[in-house]
């Protein structure tokens, strides 16, 4: 049996503000140790499956086209090497996503079990997952559609639960599934947990690739077919699989859940109970909840001080947060933005969000830290004609040949050596030593060395946007 696992890493994550941004969600974040939850689901996949037995193929990466570089980078940092990274052009939920991936496993010319997660939960056991996916896998090879449920511990309104059945084959482990129920109000939600016949809807799920494109088949043949449509006119691009836009997106949005779980014929869904410490970090409270807490119930995670404080979640990521005398609270701080927030309104946050972005303000969209496929850049200080960026550039990599219309850039190096090309002209710029690009001039900045280059850039002019940059020439494919 061959085991190949699929990660979905679509959502934003916008309960999660301000950590979590449009251009880096929640799965590139390290909320809980030192790994990101991609990093980490990747690192899971690998130890878990080899547990499940026999062969286990390269992960298959679901993604959204505009953080494509640093998906890429983060897995290469976990030394787990992609079977492909699917660049999705937009947003079409699971069903479709799972779809693709289910074409690209059945290319090997065999049939094998997908593992199917979301890049941004939490799993604290990993033993009791891989537990749960031997078992799991056992079901899926025999033709089931096996999910994974997870035992309440509260009357939760925010999730969709699973009715489960009678235990199969032998197995109080694994049940079979009698309905998947959607989100309940809090009397039904109290009235589940009470019963003890019901799980919270993991989002986690195991089959054979053929069987989901039947089951999605004969529930939605029009998704099947326009991801069909859209695979045929893949194509490659560096490290990535792009996929045909126009049919994709033409291609309907729905979930896994709703297009094939609650219309799976009696007999056919088993849900394996997963008592692993999972979360989906749905809000701050939840990371509050399974987090390490200290002798007052607190979660603190960077330079945090905490005094007459109880039941606090606190987090700092770039300077010393003092608390004191707060009780139910999270506060959360970055470069550019702080939430402080009474636990109990934790899902207001995504209002804060919306009212940002009807606002026009930037801090919806990016982090001061940018990331970008040669490296980033941190916006340090602005005013109405200047902008301080400190830009790393990895070794071996490049920006792109480029002109801006609006802004001259001065450039000091601080690290390492920098290729500069500026006009007809390339030459090296070494530590403590500047230069100055003019306005309307071509120019690229390299880094040909083995260290990061790393550089302060002063920018002059009457406009500093990032949309002022003409691109002659990109290693990356951009435009």
């Amino acid at each position: 049996m061959n085991l190949q696992p699929v990660i979905l890493c679509g959502g934003s994550g916008t309960r999660l503000w301000p950590l979590s941004r449009e251009q880096y969600p929640k799965q590139l974040l390290a909320l809980s140790g030192d790994h990101t939850l991609l990093q980490a689901t990747a690192r899971r996949v690998d130890k878990s499956l080899a547990v499940a037995g026999g062969k286990v193929c390269p992960p298959i990466v679901v993604a959204n086209e505009d953080y494509r570089f640093i998906t890429a980078e983060q897995l290469r940092q976990t030394g787990i090497v992609p079977a492909s990274i699917v660049l999705e052009p937009v947003g079409r939920n699971t069903a479709p996503a799972l779809t693709l991936a289910a074409l690209i496993a059945l290319q090997a010319g065999d049939d094998p079990v997908m593992l199917v997660m979301p890049a941004d939960h939490i799993i604290i056991d990993t033993r009791a997952f891989s537990s749960a996916v031997a078992l799991g896998a056992a079901f899926a090879e025999g033709g089931n559609l096996v999910t994974f449920g997870i035992r309440p511990t509260h009357p939760e309104t925010g999730y969709g639960y699973i009715h489960a059945g009678t235990a199969l084959a032998g197995q109080q482990d694994a049940r079979s599934i009698n309905a998947f129920v959607e989100k309940p109000d809090a009397a039904t939600a109290a009235d589940y947990l009470a019963s003890g016949g019901y799980f919270w809807n993991s989002g986690i799920f195991m089959m054979r690739a053929s069987f989901w494109l039947a089951q999605l088949g004969s529930t939605r043949p029009d998704i099947v077919n326009a991801c069909r449509s859209a695979f045929a006119s893949r194509s490659v691009d560096q490290d990535f699989l792009r996929i045909g836009k126009d049919a994709f997106a033409a291609c309907p949005a729905d979930s896994i859940d709703y297009a094939v779980m609650e219309k799976l014929a009696d007999g056919v869904g088993v849900v394996i109970p997963l008592d692993a410490g999972w979360s989906d970090v749905g809000a701050w409270d939840a990371l509050w909840q399974i987090g390490d807490k200290d002798a007052d119930n607190n979660v603190l995670h960077g330079d945090v001080m905490a005094v007459a404080t109880r039941d606090t979640l606190a987090i700092s990521k770039s300077r010393l947060v003092a608390v004191v005398g707060l009780e139910g609270v999270v506060v959360v701080e970055t470069p550019d933005a702080v939430l402080v927030a009474n636990k109990s309104h934790m899902q207001q946050v995504k209002d804060v969000v919306a009212r940002i972005k009807r606002e026009g303000r930037t801090e919806a969209n990016a982090h001061r830290k940018i990331y970008r496929p040669w490296g980033y850049y941190d916006s340090i200080d602005a005013g109405g004609r200047f902008q301080v960026k400190r830009i790393v550039v990895n070794p071996g990599a490049a920006l792109s040949l480029q002109m801006h219309h609006h802004r001259a850039e001065h450039w000091i190096v601080v690290q390492g050596t920098a290729r500069v090309t500026r006009g007809d002209e390339t030459f090296l710029v070494a530590e403590n030593e500047s230069t100055y690009i003019p306005i309307g001039t071509k120019h690229r900045l390299e880094n040909p060395g083995k260290v990061a280059l790393e550089m302060i850039e002063v920018q002059s002019g009457a406009y500093l946007g990032e949309d002022d940059i003409v691109r002659f020439e990109d290693t990356y494919g951009r435009t």
